[in-house]
């Protein structure tokens, strides 16, 4: 640890392994050199936040904030919220540096729940008006979203044909339930749904295959 510019005391590092201490991000990083590992494994945890995924990169703050072309304490405070709201040159960089998904990054930038809200809109009503700013939050084409949204539109408007159907038909009503479950059931999976419909793109680094 001291050969790479960090020394503690013994003391400190046998704190480390009984878990009653946890290291700083610089002796963290220095830790990892020391171990030949990488960051995450000494994390424990697969990366979830902006933060986690920066560490795991053995990025400092400053750093990042410097390669994505952000003033440190902007940047600072996006970790600190955990949601990102750069603009595209510096989403583009972000994504470079932490090497994300389209998907991963989503969740990153804490917008999951905005994209299942214009998702369940999309379902109930106009599903072109949602293009736009599902295509903002996902930075995905535009003609990929609407496909996807054409597809779950017709499929939810499917649940209310046969349910009225049923009605209609005065069904038992094990069977109205039936559909009743399998229309919560999809409205459960709306995201994980959405990026199943939208493909390879939503796997793939953003930016470079999302086409």
């Amino acid at each position: 640890m001291t050969a790479c510019g960090s020394p503690v005391r013994p003391e400190v590092i046998e704190a480390w392994e009984y878990g009653s201490l946890l290291p700083t991000e610089a002796q963290l990083f220095a830790l990892a050199d020391v171990l030949w590992c990488p960051p995450v494994v000494l994390m424990g945890v697969e990366p979830r936040t902006l933060v986690e995924h920066r560490m795991a990169r053995q990025l400092s703050a400053e750093r990042l904030a410097q390669l994505v072309g952000m003033a440190p304490e902007e940047y600072r405070a996006a970790e600190g919220a955990n949601q990102w709201h750069g603009d595209y040159r510096q989403t583009k960089a972000l994504v470079d540096a932490l090497g994300l998904s389209l998907r991963k990054l989503i969740g990153v930038m804490g917008r999951v729940e905005e994209l299942a809200g214009h998702l369940r809109a999309a379902l109930e009503g106009r599903w072109k008006s949602h293009v736009a700013p599902i295509t903002e939050i996902t930075s995905l084409n535009r003609t990929r979203v609407g496909d996807a949204l054409r597809t779950m539109h017709a499929e939810f408007a499917d649940f209310s044909e046969r349910y009225m159907g049923h009605v209609v038909a005065r069904s038992a009503d094990a069977r109205l339930k039936a559909i009743a479950a399998e229309r919560s059931a999809y409205l459960r999976r709306l995201v994980d749904h959405f990026w199943e419909l939208i493909g390879e793109a939503g796997e793939a680094p953003p930016f470079h295959s999302v086409h």
